[in-house]
């Protein structure tokens, strides 16, 4: 067995070991240099990423080498630049060379479809968080109009969205340049359609909009209460879908909780495909980070990320704004920033956490279920209200850290026990119960 099939092998293990963002950051570029008296030493393609292996993965690594060779004894990481030429004769396992600079044009959007190219598929970081979401959009650029048509999006702000669903539109248009393409928000969308009432040039609208094969719609959620631009959508949408041009939607919310929506449009939202892009979870966060510093050139050390990735846990562009700031930091101090100094920044810059009274919580609820504030705290069993004050105790046990005997005394003087029941039922029937989900996200938009 040679050194890359060796090594082949101990990546098919791994990868089945880890998670998709972790194998993509830390094991795509590595390979086996060479072998001396037992000891494989292995490339890795800068400083990170070898102190990360050895302090994360070594014992996995060795372990699996040793079961595929029992000669080995030791394993070893080296900081070598790929240049094509592996010393085993083996072809490179990314791109040869320097990447290709884009062209100065390739820097800005393109007036004609509206799209930024830096959002692609290369630059969008999978976790956990966002696989099945990423996996639906690489199904649409493979069959565009036919395969989950339209592709509907939603999260909270900064979850990565825009840049998802603009990435199916660079990825169609590099593969078919003759297809038409155009990307717009739903605020643009709603004025020119305004515009064009108001210049009595709505036929000129109708025909602009038409003739695109990907539209991509951002911000859907802004068109409630607009009825007349729902209207048009609606046309829009069938015309579009009838000749099987792909559209591609994002919002804020699942369109089944936007207010003052047309239940047409969202009857034509649920034909295709709806997903969701949750928070992400500290692995992803991490894994986000990490690929952010190895583009940027700038080292940061491992602790360091590890503590950005627990204590900025909002969206992903807080996240990249914090990273951003240390980074900053480094350069204008000339030197690595400590576990300590990064503490202080992060302290110093992170936005603080929203202090949610008991009280916020039962309002949000009791608004979103039609029910009476009051009726919480009331002793009473009837369906309508059992269901929103077990959700009161869960988000305010999950989300703010409440503890059981205090939520207890604030929702009517119960027993702390009759609040940890109450959570682990919602526990429970979340993990069959997807719309309850989606309610308890809506209700924490709310606060």
């Amino acid at each position: 067995m040679d050194n890359q099939q060796l090594w082949n092998n101990v990546l098919v293990e791994i990868e089945l070991a880890v998670s998709k963002a972790n194998f993509n950051t830390w094991f795509k570029d590595t390979w086996i240099l060479k072998q001396e008296d037992g000891v494989v030493f292995v490339s890795v393609p800068n400083t990170f990423a070898k102190d990360w292996l050895f302090n994360k993965y070594h014992k996995t690594i060795l372990k699996s080498l040793r079961t595929l060779s029992a000669n080995i004894r030791a394993l070893e990481y080296l900081v070598a630049k790929d240049d094509g030429k592996r010393k085993d004769g083996a072809l490179p396992r990314g791109p040869v060379g320097p990447a290709a600079e884009l062209p100065l044009s390739d820097f800005y959007i393109d007036k004609e479809n509206n799209l930024n190219p830096k959002y692609t598929f290369e630059s969008f970081v999978v976790g956990p968080f966002n696989e099945l979401a990423h996996a639906a959009a690489q199904a649409v650029v493979k069959k565009p109009g036919t395969t989950y048509n339209p592709l509907f999006i939603y999260g909270n702000t900064g979850h990565g969205k825009t840049h998802l669903i603009q990435a199916v539109g660079n990825h169609i248009r590099r593969m078919d340049p003759s297809k038409k393409i155009f990307y717009v928000t739903s605020e643009k969308f709603s004025l020119d359609y305004v515009s064009s009432v108001q210049a009595n040039k709505t036929i000129q609208f109708k025909e602009k909009y038409r003739k695109y094969d990907i539209l991509i719609m951002d911000d859907i959620q802004f068109l409630a209460n607009k009825e007349s631009t729902q209207e048009e959508l609606f046309h829009l949408f069938n015309s579009l879908h009838e000749t099987n041009r792909q559209i591609v939607f994002s919002s804020d919310k699942h369109p089944n909780f936007i207010p003052n929506l047309e239940d047409r449009l969202k009857s034509r939202f649920s034909a295709g495909m709806i997903i969701d892009i949750p928070t992400p979870d500290r692995e992803s966060r991490l894994a986000i980070l990490q690929t952010k510093v190895r583009n940027s050139g700038v080292y940061l050390a491992p602790d360091v990320l590890d503590h950005l990735a627990t204590s900025v846990d909002g969206n992903i562009r807080e996240l990249e704004g914090m990273l951003n700031v240390l980074i900053c930091q480094s350069q204008l101090k000339g030197k690595d920033l400590g576990i300590t100094e990064v503490r202080n920044l992060i302290k110093n810059s992170a936005k603080p956490k929203k202090a949610v009274s008991v009280k916020e919580v039962t309002k949000a609820v009791s608004s979103f279920f039609n029910i009476e504030e009051g009726d919480i705290y009331e002793k009473t069993r009837r369906k309508e209200v059992v269901k929103p004050r077990q959700l009161v105790m869960y988000i305010l046990r999950q989300d703010f850290g409440v503890s059981y005997p205090l939520i207890g005394q604030k929702l009517g003087g119960r027993d702390h026990t009759t609040v940890i029941h109450s959570c682990e039922k919602i526990k429970e029937e979340l993990k069959l119960n997807s719309a309850l989900e989606q309610e308890i996200n809506q209700i924490r938009a709310m606060l």
